[in-house]
């Protein structure tokens, strides 16, 4: 696959760090404030220290108060733009970062989940953290050094035309050979080894989080050793391309070195012919040769931001692919008002997560009355959770439609018709937030009776009563510090605080001890009064008292619909 340009990614760094733009400048600025201080600080004080020297030898009285004011001017610029330039190029770069994660977070938002599920979350880790870390290196490392050497080489030039006109081609040829053609050859050279290394850095970063997450599973089954091996090889790996990329660079390093001291011998040989002939003061071949030097000192860090910027370029050609994918759904401009009892319609409805994945939904036609309750069954891979997620307008069907309230979810604005059902899913995820917190994403406007009320009918109060801070009780990491029952619990509290037409149950009692489940089938029974109720579960059990009727999923497709009593007959004589 081509790799786009570094152009555009350039123009698109720019773009996204526009509202920076003053701070960005400020710094660069003040880096070149201090850059153009320290030649002027070494021209000087070379110019001053010769003088001096030879007014001495030669018992010339000279006025010393103007240069040696002079160099303490320079002194003081060089030392205080140097702290200033490194406060605001680091604010710069703190402000940058932070606006590219939040605009990469928001350009997230609508490809969740339907086109974030092909990636892994330690991958999108990576996007998120580690390649936009990388783009860190854009502002401080490339583009700061670029602006400075070359302003800066640009002054050092004007003043040797100045002086000694017939000496700035060869300080010229010298700054092209060490700012522009070593650069490039590094880039050339560093181009295979810095994209890998970004990718193989991501892919060791997703090996080691699948260590952690599925340790236990490695331990029972003695696969530790395997993915240690595999961690070990990715590692070994990615040290050698960096290990490659930093030798190139103090290869780089070197050659910008013998290139001053070849760049310095050529002046310094035409600024003492000058001096033979007359045409130049004798103090003025030390100020040139140690400009000189200065001048490349702030060529030197080109060849390493070159280098450089191959990680960067890679970085931000993944960040930007991510965040130039397609949404599943275009929202619509205008979203259609919706009955307060809405019918639910699915027509021929064909989904797939993948395009060579077989049908989760394989022509599914289901009709939901407006108060209707209806368990759905079926074996695992049925697509009885893949028919909610057509319905939460999570992932777009093929070909076919779903009709919400008479209107297809495709027109409705996913946000809206999301408030409209509340989804209790298998996998229930909590955050690292307060259990109230957790409680509220569901309805943040909710009082504190909204709140107990909820609690209540979710069976969860004397959970509540044993928490040491009560709702203010911090969940941990993912509900790290709750049972899987009890985050099951509060999932459930969080849907009925939602308080929408309709309530949609995947599986509400997985997790749940039997004098738990049977307590909360009489809560759920009173909750879905008056609203649309979906359950989807393998087996009925005591759910049968929650609905009216059963639908039997398999392979996509609805094989038989009858009233509960009906179906519970069937079952008890099948076994």
């Amino acid at each position: 696959m081509n790799q786009p340009s570094s152009p555009p990614v350039l123009r698109r760094l720019l773009a996204v760090l526009r509202p920076y733009r003053g701070w960005m400048a400020g710094g660069a600025a003040l880096a070149l404030l201090a850059a153009l201080a320290a030649i002027g600080l070494m021209a000087v004080a070379g110019w001053f220290i010769a003088a001096m020297a030879l007014a001495g030898a030669s018992g010339i009285v000279i006025n010393y108060y103007t240069p040696a004011a002079a160099i303490r001017a320079f002194a003081i610029l060089r030392s205080g733009g140097r702290y200033a330039e490194r406060v605001v190029t680091h604010e710069a770069t703190l402000r940058g970062l932070a606006g590219l994660r939040a605009w990469l977070f928001r350009r997230l938002i609508p490809l969740a989940p339907a086109r974030l599920s092909a990636l892994r979350s330690g991958e999108l880790f990576t996007r998120l953290r580690a390649d936009i870390d990388a783009l860190e290196q854009f502002y401080l490392a490339v583009l700061v050094p670029a602006a400075v050497a070359l302003l800066s080489v640009a002054a050092g030039l004007l003043v040797c035309l100045i002086v000694l006109p017939a000496a700035a081609p060869a300080l010229l040829l010298g700054a092209l050979c060490a700012g522009v053609l070593l650069p490039a050859w590094m880039r050339r050279r560093a181009a295979h080894d810095a994209a890998l290394a970004v990718r193989e850095a991501g892919q060791l970063r997703g090996l080691l989080l699948d260590a952690l997450r599925g340790h236990a599973e490695l331990l029972v089954w003695g696969g530790v050793d395997a993915h240690s091996a595999r961690i070990e090889r990715h590692a070994a790996r990615l040290d050698a391309r960096r290990t490659r990329i930093e030798l190139l660079q103090g290869v780089g390093g070197g050659a910008v070195g013998l290139f001053a001291q070849l760049t310095l011998l050529v002046v310094l040989a035409f600024a003492l012919t000058a001096v033979h002939r007359g045409a130049l003061a004798p103090p003025l071949p030390v100020m040139l040769s140690l400009l000189t030097l200065a001048a490349f000192e702030v060529i030197a860090p080109l060849s390493e931001a070159l280098a450089q910027w191959q990680a960067t370029r890679v970085a931000g050609e993944r960040v930007f692919g991510l965040a130039d994918t397609p949404p599943a759904f275009v929202e619509p401009d205008t979203s259609a008002r919706l009955p307060p009892a809405p019918a639910i319609v699915f027509e021929n409805a064909h989904l797939r997560y993948a395009e060579d994945a077989p049908w989760a939904l394989d022509g599914l036609d289901l009709t939901l009355a407006p108060g209707a309750r209806v368990a759905v069954v079926g074996a695992s891979g049925a697509g009885k959770s893949s028919l909610l997620a057509a319905l939460s307008k999570l992932y777009p069907l093929q070909r076919g439609r779903v009709l919400f309230g008479g209107q297809p979810v495709d027109a409705l604005d996913g946000d809206a018709l999301r408030r409209r059902v509340a989804v209790i899913a298998q996998q229930t995820v909590l955050f690292n937030l307060s259990l109230r917190e957790n409680l509220l994403l569901a309805a943040p406007e909710a009082d504190a009776g909204q709140v107990e009320r909820a609690v209540a009918l979710a069976q969860l109060e004397s959970f509540v009563a044993s928490l040491p801070d009560g709702y203010d009780t911090m969940l941990g990491e993912g509900g790290a510090l709750v049972s899987g029952g009890e985050a099951r619990r509060i999932a459930i509290a969080r849907a009925l605080l939602q308080d929408a037409p309709v309530l949609a149950l995947d599986e509400p009692t997985e997790g749940l001890d039997a004098r738990t489940a049977r307590d909360l089938y009489a809560a759920l029974d009173a909750a879905a009064r008056n609203r649309t109720l979906l359950l989807i579960t393998h087996r009925l059990g005591g759910l049968a008292r929650l609905v009216d009727e059963v639908v039997v999923m398999d392979a996509g497709r609805v094989i038989a619909r009858a009233p509960v009593s009906d179906y519970l007959t069937r079952e008890r004589m099948a076994t």
